[in-house]
């Protein structure tokens, strides 16, 4: 049998806790809501953020060679109306190559952000065969890769 004073021990301490489990959780759906443009994309990389699920729109500054290394990337650069850069890296074998992809064009991003000291790394831009992460896409002149 429980005391009546265990019990309001208790009960204090469940009350003292609560406001934490509240604020845990609140944290966990944010971590998980998407940031998008510019104005977020500089508190990603202000807070070093990794593992951001976000989205934008850019400009392609600079084209680079495929990455070969834990899977094809076809990789490109993205200058963002504030003068951020992102690298994004889009899995090929896992999604569609961004065909006819030239300096001056503009896409779409949806993925996942990990910071660096160039402005950041945009990755995970396509759909996950095994579901159980959040799809990402890269669109390019109206056409949706995922």
């Amino acid at each position: 049998m429980t005391s009546p004073v265990r019990l309001a021990v208790l009960t204090l301490v469940a009350l003292a806790l609560a406001p934490l489990a509240l604020t845990a959780a609140r944290s966990s759906a944010e971590d998980d809501a998407v940031r998008s443009g510019d104005d977020a994309l500089g508190r990603a990389f202000d807070h070093r953020a990794q593992g951001l699920p976000v989205e934008g729109v850019g400009t392609v500054i600079r084209i680079l060679a495929d990455d070969a290394e834990d899977g094809r990337h076809q990789r490109f650069v993205v200058g963002l109306a504030s003068g951020q850069t992102l690298l994004v890296a889009h899995n090929i074998d896992v999604a569609p190559r961004v065909e006819d992809l030239h300096v001056g064009d503009t896409v779409e991003f949806h993925g996942v952000y990990e910071w660096s000291e160039e402005g950041g790394t945009v990755h995970w831009t396509h759909h996950d065969p095994d579901g159980s992460h959040a799809p990402g896409w890269v669109i390019h002149e109206g056409e949706t890769r995922q």
